[in-house]
């Protein structure tokens, strides 16, 4: 049963939208109601924003107010800008008070005090209020004639001086280049310290520009990190900021780059409306609709405007039909309800209202044909779907028979930390979450392992190796327990795909011979999809089903794990399991679904060749390992 929503809303029109009943109106009634649940935890004159929750973020209760301030500003600014102007709720005058009185004394101090319960903090000495002056600068340059114009021109003045430093170079060098790219952007157009603004977009667009690693993609900063973040920020920024601008040079640029994104993040949605929970800061939850909303708005995506609408609404009531807003109508720190273990130190109360961008749609008329049109199927409900994700490393693997869609992980690895459970792992789906440490150690899911004295490594940075239409691998060298590299061990990783089954395969090299290794499969919930783990090679006896604990999709987990030892040979041990996780019912045994069988031998190097012959069609795919990599 869904769970209740918090606040009123229209009825669902399953004509025009026979998947979700979802139309712009619900759109807006959810807008509104998100925007006035907000109205109580307002500062005396509207300046901050501080929102109930289990912590205060790194930055501290002011930087957190302003947090809550100027996302929920973006969210009533979308709002307003798409309805004309009109603000039937009054929306933005609370905002045009808050703006004067935030502005009015900007301090150094992080804390609170009844002295002081509106001031925002200054961007010299918070870093994150960089990131909040983004969202103020988007939401006053889309509101320009209905709001900002409409300020005296002493609160005017306030502000610019407020917004001046986010012109200066990032403070963290990956896509925080882009706020002070938005800021410029609204400062230029309200012809404020033009030239200084114009320097700033220029500054962050050539940065940017060293990241992308084409066919859609950027890598956030000098590394590999590849997640929803290409879609909600590297992209976002820049491709509204042409649009705004009207700059033709920059939307065609950055607009044929959106739609290389979309073709692969628009199948990273299940069909039960689900974003892939992988990366970072996924509270923002239904920001990950801010693209396919952006590729409608500029004529740049593959999809038709029925399946826009259809992927957009589906991912807001799969969240709101969930839990993820409260009694109270507030978004908390979690997936569906509160979840602390997938937060960062960054994540404050107001942090999940970033998921104001995926009301970007609400910028298109009521009359555009995103918003009349019927619905239509999302790419996952079409046809069961095999395909590298551009030079990312990541093979995404959907089945339309249950519209469930999951990414194996051979090349993207977290910018925070060496070990990240929303990076780390071999595989995520949509209808899954990584198992995360809470009490203690946790059982890492979709992992394999060196086990130390019974303690498991970490995978540490993974290096791509091959892609090709079925299959992906890496290599990595695994970090003990103490965070310390294993010198010259090696684990060389593939995962080949068909239908809904996986085929695992790891080549251990450089371990002393009787080392123990650990296979584990998917995290799921009692009432979640089916999960098999079945071994092949190198593995002693069946699986064992663990209790992991609750992860985001829910409480009270379990995880297949497989066990096994390495050997003497020369060639390294090879490792091999067959996997499946699947929301058919009654589905038949993954050890069904093919026939596995391995050669040793001598290819001008040592190595080993996989032969499986897949038994629903017949058709056999080979894969050779060996100490020089994965062959195709």
């Amino acid at each position: 049963m869904p769970a209740p929503h918090p606040f009123p809303l229209p009825p669902e029109d399953r004509r025009l939208s026979p998947r979700t009943g979802w139309t712009r109106a619900h759109w807006e009634a959810t807008a509104d109601g998100l925007l006035c649940a907000t109205r109580p935890y307002f500062s005396p004159r509207h300046g901050l924003l501080t929102l109930p929750g289990p912590r205060p973020s790194s930055s501290g209760p002011r930087s957190d107010g302003l947090e809550g301030f100027a996302r929920t500003f973006l969210l009533a600014a979308l709002r307003v800008a798409g309805s004309g102007g009109d603000d039937p709720h009054a929306h933005l005058t609370r905002y045009a008070e808050g703006l004067a009185a935030g502005t009015r004394r900007p301090t150094a101090d992080r804390g609170l005090t009844p002295a002081d319960p509106d001031s925002w903090p200054r961007i010299d000495t918070v870093r994150q209020a960089r990131v909040e002056a983004a969202s103020l600068a988007l939401g006053l340059r889309l509101t320009r004639r209905r709001l900002w114009d409409t300020l005296d021109e002493a609160v005017r003045g306030r502000i610019a001086d407020w917004l001046l430093p986010a012109l200066g170079p990032s403070p963290v060098d990956n896509n925080w280049w882009l706020f002070g790219l938005t800021v410029g952007g609204f400062l230029h157009d309200a012809g404020i310290e033009t030239a200084r603004a114009q320097a700033a977009v220029d500054r962050a667009l050539t940065r940017v520009e060293e990241w992308y690693r084409g066919a859609g993609w950027y890598s956030d900063g000098d590394n590999r990190a590849f997640d929803h973040y290409n879609a909600w920020a590297l992209h976002f920024y820049p491709v509204l900021h042409a649009h705004l601008s009207a700059d033709h040079a920059l939307a065609a640029t950055y607009g044929d780059r959106l739609h290389d994104q979309l073709e692969d993040y628009t199948r990273l949605f299940g069909s039960d409306g689900a974003p892939l929970p992988f990366g970072r800061s996924l509270t923002y939850r239904f920001a990950a609709t801010a693209a396919p909303w952006l590729g409608a708005l500029t004529g740049h995506t593959p999809l038709t405007p029925g399946a826009t609408r259809r992927l957009a609404s589906g991912a807001l009531r799969h969240f709101l039909d969930r839990g993820a807003v409260t009694g109270d109508g507030l978004l908390p720190l979690g997936w569906y309800r509160p979840h602390p273990p997938m937060l960062q130190s960054y994540s404050g109360p107001g942090s999940p209202y970033w998921a104001a961008k995926g009301f970007l749609g609400l910028l298109l008329p009521a009359g555009h044909p995103t918003w009349t049109d019927p619905e239509e199927p999302l790419p996952a409900e079409r046809a069961d779907t095999v395909r590298p994700l551009g030079p990312t490393g990541l093979l995404l693997q959907s089945t339309a028979s249950d519209g469930l869609v999951r990414v194996h992980n051979h090349g993207s690895n977290s910018p925070l930390a060496a070990s990240d459970p929303s990076y780390d792992r071999f595989a995520y789906s949509t209808r899954t979450g990584p198992t995360t440490p809470t009490a203690g150690p946790a059982l890492p899911d979709n992992h394999f392992a060196l086990l130390l004295a019974g303690r498991p490594t970490t995978r540490g940075p993974a290096t791509p190796h091959t892609t090709g239409p079925d299959r992906a691998s890496s290599t990595h060298t695994p970090h003990g327990p103490d965070g310390t590299a294993l010198r010259g061990v090696r684990v060389l990783s593939a995962t080949l795909v068909h239908g809904r089954a996986e085929l695992r395969a790891h080549l251990v090299t450089g371990a002393a011979p009787g080392t123990p290794v650990r296979q584990t499969g998917w995290a799921v919930t009692s009432d979640g999809p089916a999960a098999q783990l079945h071994p092949v090679h190198g593995y002693d006896g069946p699986p064992r089903l663990t209790p992991t604990g609750s992860t985001l999709a829910g409480p009270g987990t379990e995880t297949a794990v497989l066990e096994g030892a390495t050997t003497p040979d020369p060639r390294g041990t090879l490792f091999l399991a067959l996997a499946s996780l699947t929301g058919d019912p009654d589905p038949a045994p993954v050890r069904t679904l093919a026939t596995v069988r391995t050669t040793a031998h001598r290819t001008g190097h040592t190595g080993h060749t996989v032969h499986i012959t897949w038994h629903d069609d017949g058709t056999t795919s080979d894969l050779t390992l060996s100490a020089g990599g994965a062959v195709p």
